[in-house]
């Protein structure tokens, strides 16, 4: 076992942990913290993979800008608690546990007789250089509609919050 399969183990399972804390713990800054915990965890591991541009990408854009985006979101919107808490028995809890093994065990599988084909050799050369090239050259018209779509997202937003201030005050 050397140091990077040790290092992949230790982050996938921070990776894990994450989203296993953030779907049990109950408050939201609980849930925001263990998310951040997975999104930086599974950067280590594209670091791992020599896609530093692609570990950088994962630290600004997820941890940073969609974790407080989603932050915001929840902190701004009315909530209506009814005070129901379903509490599962141990047959639920035993189900989803059985359930959890039972898929990691076939992506396991899965992966294990996964054949990559040959290796690549300039993997390691230049990736945000290479990443900047295909981006702006063969798939320049998907990065345009993804922009357009974006856009439309942020607009439609707007549009939303705005008839709810609306309705709010009348």
């Amino acid at each position: 076992m050397n140091g990077e399969y040790f290092a992949f183990l230790v982050l996938a399972l921070v990776a894990i942990s994450g989203g296993v804390l953030m779907l049990n713990v109950t408050k939201v800054m609980h849930m925001f913290v263990s998310l951040i915990f997975t999104f930086v965890s599974i950067a280590g591991i594209y670091i791992l993979l020599s896609a530093e541009f692609v570990a950088a990408v994962q630290v600004l854009i997820y941890s940073g800008a969609i974790t407080i985006i989603m932050l915001f979101g929840i902190m701004l919107t009315r909530h209506q608690d009814e005070g129901k808490t379903t509490t599962g028995g141990f047959w639920r809890k035993g189900l989803t546990a059985l359930a959890v093994f039972a898929f990691g065990a076939a992506v396991y599988a899965g992966i294990y007789r996964l054949d990559f084909g040959e290796q690549a050799t300039h993997l390691h050369e230049k990736n945000a250089e290479q990443i900047g090239i295909a981006l702006y050259s063969k798939y320049v018209i998907p990065f345009e509609i993804t922009s357009v779509i974006l856009l439309v997202a942020l607009v439609g937003a707007i549009v939303l919050a705005k008839k709810e201030d609306e309705e709010a005050k009348s």
